[in-house]
Parts: C-alpha cells; structure tokens; sequence
C-alpha cells in the first residue's frame, strides 16, 4: 500500500490497520530477511539463536550475512 502510493507514509498505513507506526516499522523490517530464514521460520527448522528478540533487533540487510548463523544447516 506504501508502495502503490495508496498511503504516503507509515503513519497513514498504521492508523488504517490500526496499530502504531513503531510496531509497523518494526514488522516492514522483517521484510528484509533473508528468504532461506523465512523458510526456516515457516517451516520450524530455525535454530534455537534464532528468536524474536535477535529477530526484532537491529540486522544485517545482506542476506548472505543474515544466513551464515541463522539458519540450521541440516
């Protein structure tokens, strides 16, 4: 919706969903992760280091970097 200009800005998105523009920044950031730890979480393969609070904390954008200690490599 940001993305097709039907809202300028978060704050507009957040008051239509009806959360704060804190918490929707917080989970447009989870936009950023690496497609393989997506998976992971999806599919209940994530390592145990991989929790909501290392997830909600500041990370690397590049995916290469994000997957080298996140994801379990079974």
């Amino acid at each position: 919706m940001l993305k097709s200009g039907e809202y300028v800005t978060i704050a507009g998105l957040a008051v239509r969903e009806g959360i704060t523009p804190s918490l929707l920044t917080r989970v447009m950031r989870l936009t950023q992760l690496a497609p393989e730890i997506v998976e992971a979480i999806l599919d209940r393969t994530q390592g145990a280091e991989l929790t909501l609070a290392s997830i909600v904390a500041p990370f690397q954008t590049d995916w290469a970097q994000q997957t080298g200690n996140s994801v379990d490599q079974r």
